[in-house]
């Protein structure tokens, strides 16, 4: 049993000397105490096993030390080697330390030195401080009258009472400086505003014509209402709004009080513009005497200004912006001319201003006069006029008289109906260019009630009859009369907002209406008819037209009358021409009508081919004069819708010339021989146009008229077939000679060719057979032919 306990009394003795070697030394009394308590003579065991493990921990210590020894000897050396620099460390602070005492005296002279320095700053500064109470300190906040006050103050009251002190003797020499430096500052202040203000002219005068226009939309509006005619020429603030000038020059306001207008009120020139510097520096001068040298500074580089304000740019007519700039820039120059006319005494005077404007006016209507004469779009002459209309008003407004502006108006009024006609000649030529020439098919009721709507036409027969139908004119015909009605409008656009009576609007209407007429529309008119692709149908299409445009011209003048609520029974109301202008025109298609027919016919004759040394004629006519005739009776067709003298005119004309033609192929001088069988053929085809013109191609001539256009002709063959030179001898020059029209010359022409045709070819060998008197009857007749010639012509 004693041998049992031996083993767990050595654990115990383990666990406690664990305990003893990890806690705290006060806690090991319990420990020892519990050795003594559990078994006796324990502590014995326990005392053993305590010596056993202080040897190992000697042990330890031993091998540790042991372990350690070397690292502690070299720190030990190193140690004695660092006293030694210690030491010497020790000297060199010391000395530095002596030094730096031996410096600082020198640093505590000058920091008293400072220290001096810096109360007399304070010092001065506290006597500026004190100063500026009384001499003009306040410069750089531009209060430079105050400053000539102190001044004065100064030089009269103060100085002379400390005058024995150097500085105030100093102070002043040197006020004189300061007054001129002051003037130096206020004319630089001067120049920045005259800068300024030429970079706000026009914002300024951008804001002066936009309360000109509310003013003028304001006063028509009232006066519309009001049913009144006339137009109130409004007077125009820098604050934006109406007032009137009172004989002290001081601005009366008629606005003032009303603050429903107060959100809407827009931008004004104050806003834009300082007007401090001039009022301080004109004060200024005259507090200094100067007053005269600073007007005429004052006035001498405002006209400076003028003349570069007056300056357009060379693009200018390009855009109306440009106008713009221009307009608004001379607006903002001569507001602020009137503000300070009105806001200082005497600065600028009403004869200065007035010298100005006159040197701005002709320079301006120079200026438009040149570069409104660049412009060839009618709707920018439109806002060129529209501009110089609130222009003149605006300035108007302020005093300026402006008349001359409103009659440069009518320059440009002159060169807008240039522009429009210009214009208007183009759409004329596209309409006429794009004419297909034929009348206007109506399906339906529809299209009908859309052409009457575009043009006043009216036409009983027209409307009796039932859709489809046709009317006479092309399509050109509403085209024109629309366009005419347009250009109505764009010529009544200028004459808005130019104060004038309804009377002299209507006369300017009226007299470009004309212009648009007889010369623009005419001129394109006649263009068209010399055309060489228009031919007789499209002329014929073309008289139509002009007939029922010519008829259209009194609606037109009702339509200005509606326009302008001037009766044309006024007695100085113009006119209008356009049934000159469109009978001239159809005149000149009904001349080009028969130049054509008479050039197509010409060109039929040049197809003939006749065999004029034939024996006997082929017992028909040519085809060439058989196509001519068919030619003409389907033209003659196509007159039927001419008046009636035209048609007549063409047929009487073209027969005229068909048998002219022929008279000179017969008496062509190439033509050398001809045979009695030619004249028998030409007489066939004679017969053949006698045909024609009996069958009355067109209605209207009375009995045979239209035959005698071949009276010539059918007498000489007559003659010449017949063989009558008895009777055409024995009757010569009597009034009822069979053979009247025959003139010798032509007689003894013809027979000369028939003469050497029958030296050459014996034509004549029967007659020479039979009975060789004819052939002296020849002779005979050649003979007395020239014999009546040659006394025609002494």
């Amino acid at each position: 049993m004693a041998e049992a306990d031996i083993p767990e009394c050595i654990t115990e003795h383990e666990r406690i000397l664990q305990e003893i070697e990890s806690t705290d030394t006060a806690c090991v009394g319990p420990t020892l105490r519990s050795i003594y308590d559990d078994q006796p003579n324990a502590h014995k065991r326990f005392m053993e096993k305590l010596d056993t493990r202080i040897r190992n921990h000697d042990r330890e210590i031993e091998k540790m030390c042991n372990f350690h020894h070397q690292g502690f000897v070299d720190a030990i050396t190193e140690l004695l080697k660092v006293r030694a620099d210690a030491e010497k460390l020790m000297g060199q602070v010391t000395d530095t330390n002596r030094r730096l005492q031996e410096a600082g005296k020198e640093v505590t002279a000058q920091t008293e030195e400072v220290i001096r320095c810096r109360i007399q700053q304070r010092n001065m500064a506290t006597t500026v401080e004190k100063l500026q109470l009384c001499i003009p300190g306040s410069l750089p906040l531009h209060r430079y009258y105050a400053a000539l006050k102190t001044m004065e103050q100064l030089e009269k009251v103060y100085i002379p009472r400390v005058s024995q002190y150097r500085f105030c003797q100093i102070m002043a020499e040197n006020l004189p400086k300061l007054r001129e430096e002051i003037k130096d500052v206020s004319m630089s202040d001067l120049k920045d505003f005259l800068e300024s203000i030429r970079k706000h002219s026009d914002k300024v005068g951008e804001t002066a014509i936009r309360q000109a226009q509310q003013h003028r939309t304001f006063i028509s509006t009232v006066a519309k209402q009001a049913g009144l005619d006339h137009y109130t020429k409004p007077v125009f603030s820098l604050n934006g709004r109406a007032h009137s000038h009172t004989p002290n020059g001081l601005l009366m306001d008629d606005g003032a009080g009303d603050e429903e207008d107060a959100d809407d009120e827009i931008l004004t020139a104050q806003d834009l513009v300082d007007f401090s510097p001039v009022y301080r520096c004109l004060h200024i001068y005259t507090v200094l005497g100067d007053r005269e040298t600073f007007e005429n500074y004052y006035r001498k580089q405002r006209k400076k200004q003028a003349r570069l304000v007056l300056q357009p740019q060379a693009n200018m007519h390009e855009t109306v912006e440009g106008y713009r700039r221009y307009f608004n820039q001379i607006v903002g120059f001569f507001v602020v001319e009137d503000h300070v006319l009105h806001a200082t005494q005497g600065l600028v005077t009403r004869a200065f201003t007035d010298e100005l404007w006159n040197m701005a006016l002709s320079k301006i209507i120079a200026v438009l006069r040149t570069h409104s004469s660049y412009c060839d779009d009618p709707d920018l002459v439109l806002e060129l006029k529209n501009l110089i209309v609130i222009f003149a008003d605006t300035l108007q407004g302020y005093g300026f008289p402006v008349s001359r502006l409103f009659d440069l108006l009518f320059e440009v009024r002159d060169q807008y109906n240039e522009t429009l006609l210009k214009k208007w000649a183009l759409v004329f030529r596209e309409i006429f260019e794009t004419d297909n020439y034929s009348p206007i098919p109506v399906e339906t009721e529809e299209e009908y009630k859309v052409v009457v709507s575009r043009f006043p036409f009216h036409d009983a027969e027209i409307e009796k009859q039932s859709f489809p139908k046709k009317l006479p004119m092309s399509q050109s015909v509403p085209q024109i009369y629309s366009q005419v009605k347009e250009f109505i409008y764009a010529s009544l656009k200028f004459s808005e907002s130019l104060h004038r009576s309804s009377t002299e609007i209507d006369d300017m209407l009226r007299k470009s209406t004309n212009l648009l007429l007889t010369r623009t529309l005419s001129s394109c008119l006649q263009n068209l008819i010399k055309k060489p692709h228009i031919g007789l149908t499209e002329l014929v299409q073309i008289i139509i037209n002009t007939t029922h445009l010519e008829q259209a011209c009194r609606y037109l003048e009702e339509f200005i009358t509606n326009i302008t609520n001037v009766s044309p029974e006024t007695v100085h109301t113009t006119r209008l021409y356009g049934l000159s202008t469109f009978k001239d025109a159809r005149h000149a298609a009904e001349g080009e009508i028969y130049t054509k027919l008479n050039q197509k016919i010409d060109e039929f004759i040049q197809l003939a081919d006749y065999e004029w040394c034939m024996a006997e004629s082929d017992g028909r006519a040519s085809g060439y004069l058989m196509d001519l005739i068919n030619f003409l009776r389907s033209t003659f067709q196509v007159f039927t819708h001419l008046p009636g003298k035209v048609a007549q005119t063409a047929c009487m004309s073209a027969c005229k010339h068909l048998s002219t033609s022929l008279m000179q192929m017969l008496l062509d001088s190439e033509l050398k021989q001809i045979s009695m069988g030619a004249i028998q053929q030409f007489n066939l085809d004679v017969m053949q146009c006698e045909l024609f013109a009996s069958s009355e191609p067109v209605p209207g001539f009375q009995g045979d008229t239209l035959q005698l256009a071949f009276i010539d002709l059918r007498q000489l063959l007559d003659l010449f077939m017949v063989w009558d030179w008895s009777t055409y001898l024995a009757d010569y020059g009597q009034p009822n000679s069979k053979y009247l029209r025959v003139n010798p010359a032509t007689a003894l022409a013809l027979l000369e060719k028939m003469k050497d045709t029958s030296k050459k070819n014996n034509i004549f060998s029967q007659f020479r057979k039979n009975d060789r008197d004819k052939q002296k009857l020849v002779e005979t007749v050649v003979k007395q032919l020239r014999s009546l010639v040659n006394g025609m012509s002494s």
